[in-house]
């Protein structure tokens, strides 16, 4: 089977935040693929659970997560507007938050990428200076030197 015979898969996970890199990332797929039959986009959010002792009380943990998802929430939202606006069909851009208890932001991302079958990651590059990448490393590192049997595109 020749290079030209293979079926690629075209499903595309976004992993985005809050910041501006990740608005990129995602205004990059839109105007990359938006009305390209056939691509069907995740927007995924983690939501790193709180230590423990981060809150004195559940009753604030909750609190705290129930005001975060409504972000979160108005943010996927957005996202996914943007690529619709960009030519996708609606139908082919879903989002998704989950809560996890997360070692490493990276590591969650990859298990979510396993878990939904999805074959290209796109991720806004972090934006850290060069010594807190080297003292803290950043997600966008990470995804590039943890990913296997995937592509990784990452949006400056």
């Amino acid at each position: 089977m020749t290079l030209d015979e293979v079926e690629f898969n075209k499903n595309i996970l976004i992993a985005v935040d809050e910041s501006e890199n990740s608005r990129r990332a995602v205004s990059y797929v839109g105007n990359l693929l938006g009305g390209i039959k056939g691509f069907r986009v995740l927007i995924l959010h983690i939501i790193r659970h709180p230590e423990e002792d981060f809150f004195p009380t559940s009753a604030e943990i909750n609190k705290w997560l129930g005001e975060y998802q409504l972000k979160v929430d108005a943010m996927l939202k957005d996202y996914r507007e943007i690529l619709i606006g960009k030519g996708f069909a609606p139908e082919d851009v879903s989002v998704r938050s989950t809560l996890r208890h997360c070692p490493s932001l990276a590591e969650c991302i990859l298990l979510e990428l396993r878990q939904s079958k999805d074959y290209t990651i796109v991720v806004g590059r972090q934006g850290l200076s060069r010594s807190e990448a080297f003292l803290f490393g950043s997600v966008s590192s990470k995804i590039v030197n943890h990913a296997r049997n995937c592509t990784v595109w990452v949006v400056e």
